[in-house]
């Protein structure tokens, strides 16, 4: 900010809440209207997304938990990747500059950017008068020719998944009431809203990824979907076993109850686990990195045939028609 010139009040809020999060030379203090990232003779991965209220999170949800889930998002997908976090940047839309929001916000947001070497590198902020979001474009770094694509799954190998599938959709559930609601007690309300608000990106894992998985993509819009997705691209199908998949207590509860359906938890988005296959030879080795690095694996299922949508078949070997795949936006 130039001595002499009145601060607007963009470079006021930047400079109180943002400034100290850019901890990286590149970032010039966020001075200036570019960041700067110097090759190391790594590739560098670009990802993005952004989180609106009504959609992502819910008007009245924290702004600690807004901020970590916009910067955690991004981070999974980096992670399935098989990629190293390397900074982000920032696009905030405001209804206004509300310090008892932005104080917490900005908190958090530099809590976990430090927590997972992820710097603030630049960004923008302005005003809406619709709904808040916040977006961030993500950058990290692999060995040259080493990302995990989505389209490199073969027959014969493992699917795997990390986590639990369907927590943070049950967790949306009970924050708009219902039956999800009524049916868990408090403690298990605690868990499942922490999961939709907090995702925990599995950035320990991201090399262990990157050395064994033949493809890999995050799970942000439900198991089933996804899991669609990549055997689209790779050309090939699936054979699911139901039974496999994991579960937290809370949702094998709600199921076992007839709260819920399985088939809504493996359609249900939020989740941000890391979906991959492994060839077989490697399975064991990359079964025991994953617990080394204290991150919950489960195999779910084996990769076959040509282009189809992935078969889900319960203890029985019955195949399970599923209404809905994933969440869509449109």
């Amino acid at each position: 900010m130039a001595s002499g010139r009145p601060a607007s009040g963009e470079e006021s809020l930047i400079a109180r809440y943002f400034r100290p999060l850019a901890t990286d030379p590149g970032a010039f203090h966020l001075d200036d209207d570019a960041a700067a990232l110097k090759p190391d003779g790594n590739d560098v991965v670009v990802t993005t997304d952004a989180i609106v209220e009504g959609v992502h999170f819910l008007p009245d949800d924290p702004p600690d938990t807004v901020a970590r889930k916009a910067l955690r998002v991004n981070l999974s997908d980096l992670a399935a990747k098989g990629a190293t976090p390397a900074g982000f940047v920032l696009t905030l839309a405001l209804r206004s500059a509300d310090e008892a929001w932005l104080k917490p916000f900005a908190a958090a947001l530099g809590e976990d950017a430090g927590y997972f070497g992820c710097p603030l590198l630049g960004g923008d902020t302005v005003s809406t008068l619709g709904a808040l979001m916040v977006s961030v474009t993500a950058f990290g770094h692999v060995p040259p020719g080493k990302m995990i694509h989505r389209s490199g799954a073969k027959a014969g190998e493992r699917v795997m998944v990390t986590g639990t599938i369907g927590d943070a959709g049950l967790g949306l559930a009970i924050l708009r009431g219902g039956k999800v609601h009524a049916a868990t007690d408090t403690a298990a309300r605690d868990v499942l809203i922490g999961r939709y608000r907090v995702p925990q990106p599995r950035v320990a894992i991201a090399e262990i990824i990157r050395d064994h998985a033949s493809a890999s993509m995050d799970v942000s819009d439900g198991l089933a979907g996804d899991l669609t997705k990549l055997c689209g691209v790779s050309g090939v199908s699936a054979a699911i076993k139901l039974q496999q998949i994991p579960l937290s207590h809370a949702a094998r509860d709600l199921v076992s109850r007839g709260v819920v359906g399985l088939e809504t938890l493996i359609a249900g988005g939020d989740d941000y686990e890391i979906l991959c296959t492994i060839p077989e030879e490697r399975v064991e080795a990359f079964e025991a990195a994953v617990q080394r690095a204290g991150v919950a694996l489960s195999s779910i299922g084996t990769i076959v045939g040509a282009s189809a949508v992935p078969k889900f078949v319960d203890k029985e070997g019955r195949e399970i028609a599923l209404e809905r795949l994933s969440y869509s936006h449109f």
